[in-house]
């Protein structure tokens, strides 16, 4: 017989990968629910600290070096960002932590970033995942990755995101988590490396989105706000939430730094302006029609007033 030297057959180094994801899949299946449920931690740097599970933490951004500094204590080596804004990366290397970074909207989770969350959750180091406040993409983030990775039912996914202040607003959010289907093994063999920095949307891409969302909001202010004739699921405080986040988010870009003045004071005024909006529609829907609509003329006028000079 002729022996066949061991370096003939010697797996690629992505076909590890593949390996280490396919045998990760088959350990957690059945595994059973986690022991413990999600605790929140003391913390001084984050506003909403988790230890989810053994190997998964959830919280804000985090922010200066006694924040890194924190979750490298807590033994974290990995740092998954789905918020928009450029990491931190310079920062976490000091203290020997690895940024990926995975962004999504408010509106939903594509499912090319449902699978890459899967395949990232198998890093083999303990993980901490944030958003900008850690309220809600972050803890959506981690409900997918423990659907896909911890065995989690729908309910305790969902029991999770109530538990981490994940508003019912974010109707997008919660589907991702109701309508979750984990990825196949041909789709996670794919992921071979994780981006530190991704390209993130482009100041015309988000104009576009948000006077999409103004679109949407004028059926119910010419029928007087009452939703009568509104479309199956649609709602009125979901869409100027969306709008409110996607200002929020342009405040936060770091493109906008670098804008003039004049713009950054009018992205402010608008953001003002779509927070009080959606405040006063989630708290008096069945309220003076005056009252809404005057605050919905003055979001128009802001955002009217921005993408006159700076859409194009």
């Amino acid at each position: 017989m002729i022996r066949r030297p061991f370096n003939c057959i010697r797996p690629t180094l992505y076909q590890w990968i593949g390996l280490c994801m396919l045998i990760a899949v088959g350990n957690t299946c059945g595994a059973g629910s986690p022991l413990e449920p999600p605790v929140r931690l003391e913390s001084t740097n984050s506003h909403l600290l988790f230890r989810v599970t053994p190997r998964l933490f959830s919280g804000s951004q985090p922010e200066g070096d006694a924040a890194f500094a924190e979750l490298a204590r807590l033994g974290i080596r990995t740092i998954i960002s789905v918020d928009g804004a450029r990491p931190d990366t310079e920062a976490a290397r000091r203290y020997g932590l690895r940024y990926v970074h995975l962004p999504f909207g408010y509106d939903g989770v594509p499912s090319n970033r449902v699978v890459e969350l899967t395949a990232a959750a198998s890093l083999p180091t303990q993980i901490y995942v944030h958003c900008n406040h850690g309220l809600h993409r972050g803890p959506t983030a981690v409900a997918l990755m423990c659907l896909a990775r911890e065995d989690w039912t729908t309910e305790q996914a969902e029991a999770w995101l109530k538990q981490a202040g994940t508003a019912a607003d974010y109707r997008g959010l919660y589907r991702a988590v109701r309508e979750f289907q984990a990825p196949n093994s041909h789709q996670l063999v794919s992921i071979t490396s994780f981006p530190e920095v991704a390209q993130t949307s482009t100041l015309v891409e988000s104009m576009v989105a948000i006077d999409g969302h103004l679109d949407q909001l004028k059926r119910p202010q010419q029928e007087g706000w009452n939703g009568l004739s509104a479309p199956p699921g649609f709602s009125a405080v979901h869409e100027a939430t969306l709008l409110w986040e996607h200002l929020r988010e342009l405040v936060r870009h770091t493109d906008t730094a670098g804008r003039p003045a004049d713009y950054r004071d009018k992205l402010g005024a608008s953001e003002t302006a779509a927070d009080a909006f959606r405040q006063i529609l989630a708290e008096t829907p069945d309220g003076p029609a005056t009252l809404l609509d005057e605050a919905f003329r003055d979001l128009s006028k802001t955002c009217i007033a921005c993408h006159k000079i700076y859409r194009n």
